[in-house]
């Protein structure tokens, strides 16, 4: 699929185990072929409960993990350890392996702008571009942690060095009702790689809304995959 100069590249699968491995095996490569570049891989995974699977089989395949640097895509400002932590559950699955596994938020804090600065300047450290990012996308539309309220303009349109920052979602998730830190747009988009991973017709529906919206797209998701200048691949499987 392509629209205007973006190329989108749809993945279909028949369950979620068959994307799961089709993914890990994208990311594989991506990891290995970073190493063989330049002796190191780093990459961005999302949380939630779809790319678990994919994190499994990923973790179980032969890489040189201890050339691997991750970080989560978006963290919600709770101590680590606890079951809303997004570093937590990716670290379950690769620190065993010997990866880098770095959590943008090691000390839970009141001040969400200043979980986020100290995110970025974390971040800064890091090589850019990032390898891959592995996004989500919710049913409303927000990917990453980017959700309207008081601080959607600045994720989506903030300074291009900007790597993280921190955000107060408005209306709060019910799910996870907390603040959050998370990479920019521009982090995200500035990607060697740039993976979407989704199960289910309704979030099929609004991606597929949310790119022919474009720029003015009402979803997170339109506006980051409006400026995404390298090839998307949405992996999608119903269930």
């Amino acid at each position: 699929m392509t629209d205007d100069d973006r190329e989108i590249e749809w993945w279909d699968y028949e369950n979620a185990d068959e994307m799961a491995a089709a993914v890990a095996g994208d990311i594989g490569f991506i990891i290995d072929s970073a190493i063989d570049a330049r002796g190191a891989a780093v990459i961005a995974l999302s949380g939630g409960k779809t790319p678990i699977p994919i994190y499994a089989k990923l973790a179980a395949a032969k890489h040189d993990w201890k050339r691997v640097t991750i970080v989560p895509v978006d963290e919600r400002i709770v101590p680590l350890g606890d079951p809303l932590s997004n570093v937590t559950m990716i670290a379950k699955a690769f620190l065993p392996k010997g990866a880098r596994v770095m959590p943008i938020v090691p000390n839970a804090t009141a001040d969400y702008k200043a979980a986020g600065r100290s995110a970025d300047a974390l971040m800064q450290d890091l090589h850019w571009p990032l390898d891959l990012c592995l996004l989500g996308v919710g049913a409303d539309g927000h990917t990453g942690s980017i959700f309207p309220g008081p601080d959607y303009d600045e994720a989506l349109s903030g300074p291009k060095e900007r790597r993280a920052l921190g955000v107060m979602p408005d209306p709060m998730p019910k799910d996870a009702p907390v603040a959050r830190v998370t990479l920019s747009r521009e982090a995200m988009i500035s990607a060697r790689a740039l993976i979407i991973a989704v199960i289910g017709d309704a979030k099929k529906k609004v991606i597929e809304d949310a790119i022919k919206q474009g720029p003015s797209s009402k979803y997170p998701i339109g506006r980051v995959l409006a400026d995404a200048e390298l090839p998307v691949d949405i992996h999608w499987a119903a269930e």
